[in-house]
């Protein structure tokens, strides 16, 4: 038996009449039996009986949440069987409940999966073996030999629909949309249309979940593991009114499928298709991207991970720390002696506040309290190395210009005592108020703690008088007080002397800063 496939994919399914009566059992019992029962011959796949509804012999439970999608088949819904003593099959059966055209013939019927049948009696029939001939051509081929050395999923989508257009496939328009591990991003969704150079990327925030383009879309569909869709636009208006779908008929569209993409930690991405061409696309089309599909989700899964990865890393440890962490900066002791300013900025009065507020406000506040003094240092060209309970510890490197880094962390210091104070945290209670120390010196930036649990920070004289200088701040009443080696020209200092500070074995010469030039 031959199956009609085309020659740049190999891909076809047949679905032939059985002769005869067909019957399937599971031990004794007999499920189904029918005379109207037929085979579908798919490339690649063991030829599947189906059998019409009507002719199942056994109770069939509600539809259960498991689901599979084929581009040319369609959403494939899963149901139990209960048998006799209410001895239940899981998700035993499988139906088509919206076939798509290619698969019309198998409407109505249901497939078995191999683990319900202990015997298939096929009468007169006799299946024939699958066609197991192998994928081929140049989009397998770029998968594995050129798709790997592509440096971004820009790069690799506008490639993957170059390949689509060498074997001939009518794509007008593809889209993947892609989640993502990031405070601040839910994913990212590339798009490519025919006649815009590039791909373009958009990355929404969280809210997406909650806005109507998104909820009344296919993208949300099969995102929530619903399955894929396959929509002709050239017939009557889809049941399910996606603006998307009414939109691309208008822009000239034909024919659009949605599958999933799916990652290997379950998270399910999508990939749309589009064309314009006046048949869409054949079954040969849809299976040389559904067989693929799984190494192309790979693909964007590694794309996923190293951003993810980079976000978590800049997320928990900054931009520059992340940076030398993914850069192979991780083993225990690994750092540079580096020369920057310290800063180190204590929330005052956090234990009034944490008494007074409800738990969640406070850590509200608190989270202000670290958004605010944490932009500010960004703005002015430091980092945030790590928060500490209700502190912020941060560092402004040198490079090569000390002046600079000691003019950035003053600057930083300043900003961060004016918006302080114009954050009330409730009518009761003053607005924020904050210590600031700052020192600067020679550090070690880089990895210490144990072979285990490794924290990315800077050590050194510098970062301990910091620290000891804002708490010094705090007991005469200064918001910022910074030791010498941080003044500047136009920095208005009042002298503290030179002052003992705990654990600091010499006396610092010390000097507040006006909170305002």
């Amino acid at each position: 038996m031959n199956i009609q496939v085309s020659p740049r994919s190999g891909y076809g399914i047949l679905v032939e009449q059985l002769d005869g009566p067909v019957a399937a059992y599971h031990g004794d019992t007999l499920l189904a039996q029918s005379s109207r029962a037929k085979v579908m011959y798919e490339t690649r796949l063991s030829p599947v009986v189906y059998f019409p509804k009507e002719d199942l012999l056994v109770d069939m439970d509600k539809a259960c949440s498991k689901t599979t999608f084929c581009p040319f088949k369609g959403t494939a819904h899963y149901r139990d069987l209960i048998l006799p003593g209410k001895k239940e099959l899981c998700s035993a059966v499988w139906s088509y409940d919206e076939t798509l055209p290619e698969a019309r013939q198998i409407k109505g019927h249901i497939g078995f999966i191999p683990e319900a049948l202990d015997r298939l009696d096929l009468g007169p029939n006799r299946l024939q073996a699958p066609d197991d001939g192998n994928i081929s051509g140049p989009l397998v081929d770029w998968l594995l030999r050129e798709a790997a050395f592509l440096p971004s999923p820009e790069d690799f989508t506008q490639a993957f629909v170059a390949k689509l257009h060498e074997q001939g496939l009518p794509v007008s328009r593809l889209t993947i949309l892609a989640w993502a591990l990031h405070p601040r991003i839910a994913g990212h969704h590339y798009l490519w249309e025919k006649g815009v150079p590039g791909v373009e990327t958009f990355s929404p925030s969280y809210e997406i979940h909650e806005k109507p383009e998104f909820k009344n879309s296919p993208l949300r569909h099969v995102s929530k593991g619903l399955g894929g869709l396959r929509y002709r636009l050239t017939g009557a208006t889809p049941p399910e009114d996606f603006p998307i779908l009414r939109d691309l008929r208008d822009r000239g569209m034909t024919d659009y499928v949605a599958m999933p993409l799916p990652f290997s930690d379950g998270r399910i991405n999508v990939l749309t298709v589009a064309s314009d061409a006046p048949d869409g696309f054949s079954t040969a089309d849809l299976g040389l991207i559904f067989e693929c599909s799984a190494v192309i989700a790979r693909y964007y899964e590694v794309f996923m991970q190293r951003e993810n990865a980079q976000a978590v890393l800049e997320t928990y440890v900054g931009k520059r720390s992340g940076a030398r962490v993914l850069g192979g900066n991780i083993r225990r002791g690994e750092g540079d002696e580096i020369d920057a300013a310290i800063m180190f900025c204590d929330l005052r009065g956090s234990t009034l506040l944490e008494e007074t507020l409800p738990r969640d406000k406070y850590i509200n506040l608190l989270n202000r309290f670290f958004e605010t003094t944490s932009g500010l240092v960004h703005e002015n060209g430091g980092e945030v190395l790590k928060f500490i309970g209700d502190a912020v510890l941060a560092v402004f490197p040198a490079g090569q210009n000390p002046a600079e880094a000691r003019a950035q962390a003053l600057a930083a210091a300043r900003a961060i005592v004016a918006a302080l104070a114009e954050i009330t945290p409730c009518p009761s209670l003053p607005n924020l108020d904050c210590a600031i120390g700052i020192a600067s010196g020679s550090v070690l930036y880089g990895n210490i703690g144990s072979q285990e649990r490794l924290d990315f920070t800077v050590i050194g004289q510098a970062a301990n008088i910091a620290a000891r200088l804002g708490d010094y701040g705090k007991t005469i009443g200064h918001r910022i007080v910074v030791s010498r080696d941080i003044l500047t020209e136009t920095a208005e200092a009042k002298p503290l002397g030179h002052v003992k500070l705990h654990n600091v074995s010499q006396p610092v010469e010390s000097f507040a800063i006006a909170a305002s030039s």
